[in-house]
């Protein structure tokens, strides 16, 4: 909470880069898991002090989050569900990092 926000969405944007790598091992489910949450509670913490364009853009990301954790035990199972998973965290990741700024 003490970070300006640029600082705490290129942390978001580092968690769902790690979602991307850490999906290749069948190992990691628990710990993709719990990044998953950890996500979800950094947009709990940032979207209320972000712009309303970026605050709408968390907020969608969150809801994809919820629906991630609803289906965690298929997406891990199937690997071409947790391969697009991989993808569509991949793709957040950098969506996010953007709308930081900090590659300004």
């Amino acid at each position: 909470m003490r970070d300006p926000l640029p600082v705490r969405l290129g942390g978001l944007a580092a968690n769902l880069s790690r979602m991307k790598s850490f999906s290749a091992n069948e190992a990691s489910r628990d710990t993709v898991a719990s990044l998953i949450d950890e996500s979800k509670m950094f947009i709990e913490w940032t979207a209320a002090q972000a712009e309303i364009e970026i605050a709408a853009k968390l907020v969608e990301l969150q809801v994809q989050l919820a629906l991630w954790q609803l289906q965690w035990h298929k997406i891990w199972k199937d690997t071409s569900r947790r391969k697009h998973f991989a993808e569509q965290s991949s793709a957040w990741s950098k969506q996010v990092l953007e709308m930081s700024g900090l590659l300004k």
